[in-house]
């Protein structure tokens, strides 16, 4: 692998940057805010802020949505935005080499949108790679992937979640499944307008989701929640019960633990004895919800592990991939037919 080289992980919720023997050094949110066509006025947690709170002529966008790039020119720009940003701060990206992880379920055209955003932004990069997603998100989890004993590991993101079967350093398996924490967001959202005749934001139900969700508790808990009351159109504030959250959130989550049994229900006898023996991985932003690991064990009767790293799992595996000589066969170029610089 070269000196100067960059792993990216382009999550719909966070775009996570990790820059080889120095670890991550850019991580927040894949949001970007404009003024008319190409003025940029904030980039991540910053614009995030100004999401659901900005004048019309001010627009927020989220370039990737379900795992792949849905505005090619917002892209582009958020990450000429970083790069720029990373050189006023002395670290020049321009020039180095990259390390892209594609989810594995999305078509070669998906994956070479990712390539061609790097190659056409200001860093004019040396050399690009790419990983595949789940091998990259075991590599993070700590999970030996060269073993002979199979694993299965489930991604939960923003708006998808990734469930891949691993064994002998590749992919036995995968299932992309159009359910992620932004279907807990909105199952929240739902609750809450049943419920109390409110009206709140994607920001307050994530806040109260994160407040509240406890799959293993018995509910008891509540927290203010504020937005407007659909009656009267004026502002009220709510008090919403753990309960209430906990069963909204269950309803999505039936639809992972759906696709996870569908995948269970396809892997080879071998590796279905390992998956009894070691679990399931789970990593991901939305795996650090209370009760989660209770939740899937439950429905599934298997062991459920949860990643201490669940958010930053797949760059942590970039890194791993870019540092570690006997993972650097997993970097691969896109299909030759796609460009001509490698």
């Amino acid at each position: 692998m070269d000196k100067k080289i960059y792993g990216i992980d382009f999550g719909t919720y966070a775009i996570k940057i990790y820059r080889i023997r120095q670890g991550i050094c850019f991580h927040q949110k894949s949001v970007i805010a404009s003024k008319g066509k190409d003025q940029i006025i904030a980039i991540g947690e910053e614009a995030y802020e100004m999401y659901g709170k900005q004048p019309e002529y001010i627009n927020i966008d989220f370039p990737i949505r379900n795992g792949v790039v849905a505005d090619y020119d917002k892209m582009l720009a958020l990450i000429n935005c970083i790069a720029m940003d990373k050189a006023r701060e002395g670290d020049k990206m321009k020039g180095a080499s990259f390390v892209i992880a594609v989810p594995t379920e999305v078509t070669d055209v998906e994956k070479k949108t990712f390539y061609d955003i790097i190659d056409a932004s200001i860093i004019r990069p040396k050399k690009i790679r790419i990983v595949e997603k789940p091998l990259a998100d075991a590599l993070g989890c700590g999970i030996a992937i060269d073993d002979s004993n199979g694993s299965l590991v489930v991604n939960i993101g923003a708006d998808t979640t990734e469930i891949s079967v691993i064994a002998q350093g590749g992919i036995v398996l995968s299932r992309l499944c159009s359910c992620g924490g932004a279907k807990f967001d909105d199952a929240v959202i739902a609750a809450v307008r049943r419920k109390y005749n409110l009206m709140i934001g994607a920001r307050t139900a994530e806040q109260v989701k994160i407040g509240l969700v406890d799959l293993a508790s018995d509910g008891s808990g509540t927290m203010k929640a504020y937005g407007r009351d659909y009656m009267s159109g004026l502002p009220r504030e709510r008090e919403v019960t753990a309960d209430l959250v906990n069963k909204a959130v269950a309803e999505p989550l039936e639809t992972i633990i759906d696709a996870i049994r569908s995948v269970l229900e396809r892997i080879p006898p071998e590796i279905s004895a390992d998956v009894y023996r070691g679990g399931i991985m789970v990593s991901g932003a939305s795996s650090a919800l209370g009760g989660l690991a209770y939740h899937i064990s439950q429905a599934t009767g298997l062991r459920v592990n949860i990643a201490p790293n669940g958010a930053t799992s797949v760059v942590d595996g970039l890194g791993r991939v870019m540092e570690e000589e006997a993972y650097t066969h997993l970097a691969k170029p896109l299909r030759r037919t796609y460009y001509e610089n490698d």
